[in-house]
Order: C-alpha cells, then structure tokens, then sequence
C-alpha cells in the first residue's frame, strides 16, 4: 500500500539544539542543579513512570526536588526545562511542509504530558502537523510494539501506510519489525531523500 501519513520523532528530528548541546548544559551555572543529581534522584527513579502517564511530571519533582533542588519548585525547573528543550529545526519544518500536499504529517514522540502539551501548544507544533502520538498518552513508547500498534489502530491505516522519521536507529528497526516503513534521520541527506528511500 502507498504510504499515507509521516511520523515524525521529536527530539533529534524536528527539536535539535543548534551547538548539539543538551537542553541540561547551563542548568547548573543558571539554576545551581547538578545534572548528575538530577539524573540520579529523578531520571533514575520516576521517569519511566511519568513518560509512560503512570505519574504526573511536577508531582514526582515535588518528591525529587527537596533531595537535590530544594530552592526549586516543579514550575520553575518545568518552565527552564521546556524552554531550553525548544529549538525547532525551521529548515527541517520547512523541507517536510513541502510533503504535506502527499502525506498526512503526525507527530511520533516518547513524551510526558506536560511536555507533550508545551510542544503541541506552546511550540505551535498543532499548526504543523495534524496529530500528536506520544508516550504518556499509550502507556508506551518506542521502541515497544505495542507504541507502534497502538499509533496504528488510532489513526485505523494499515502498519505499512505509516512512515516514521527518526534519528534512533532502535526506533526505525522497531517500527520496521512492526510493520511501518521507517528512514534514519541523521540531518546529512534532504527530508524528501529519506522519506522516498524508506517508502520504497
């Protein structure tokens, strides 16, 4: 079947810091945090929880932030965090746009629901693309079989009607087993190259 729709990851595709730099490089110089701490006493613990919707993002920071932040409240290190994490790459929008006339162009990303709400509404990401599928919303995410299932039966095209655009490779071989058609996206060749390579 002809592809009708592109997904597209998040970060690392249409979210990549200009320098390459983590969204986390200054956190410590801008807001005293340790990075390594902030790995160690939230990441660690509660992450996989929050990105998969079983924990609200700002109440496990309420529990994190005493140990390692205590000057900190959830909304501050949200709203450095979200900000920071936000550069959208405006010459990978603009190439993809042009595919809008073809396909169909959703959002595929491993998200919290705050994020995912900053990057739909904040970012104005929902006047680029015509859904978002993230993690938090599943209860899994990439690159999990049953994320790839659950996107396909929502948007109710067949696994081989959906490409994803990723820049993990363990995400485009998870889809590919899966069923979907997927390309790498490393930034070295044009949108409209990796998309028709991977459609085939």
């Amino acid at each position: 079947m002809p592809v009708r729709t592109l997904m597209i990851d998040v970060d690392g595709v249409v979210i990549r810091h200009p320098q390459g730099l983590r969204w986390d490089h200054m956190i410590q110089a801008d807001l005293g945090v340790d990075p390594a701490r902030f790995q160690s006493d939230f990441f660690a613990v509660h992450w996989t929880d929050v990105v998969n919707g079983r924990a609200d993002l700002r109440e496990r920071l309420a529990l994190a932030l005493p140990g390692f932040a205590p000057h900190l409240t959830p909304e501050a290190l949200t709203a450095y965090w979200f900000s920071k994490d936000a550069h959208l790459d405006e010459d990978f929008l603009t190439q993809l746009a042009v595919l809008g006339d073809r396909y169909a162009l959703h959002l595929a990303t491993v998200q919290e629901h705050h994020r995912a709400a900053y990057i739909w509404n904040d970012l104005r990401l929902k006047d680029r693309f015509a859904a978002i599928h993230y993690a938090a919303a599943y209860g899994c995410g990439k690159p999990e079989p049953a994320f790839f299932e659950a996107v396909a039966a929502r948007t109710g095209h067949a696994p081989d009607e959906l490409l994803l655009i990723d820049d993990s490779a363990r995400n485009v071989e998870a889809a590919k087993a899966c069923g979907w058609r997927a390309g790498l996206w490393d930034g070295t060749r044009s949108v409209a190259e990796v998309v028709a390579e991977a459609a085939g």
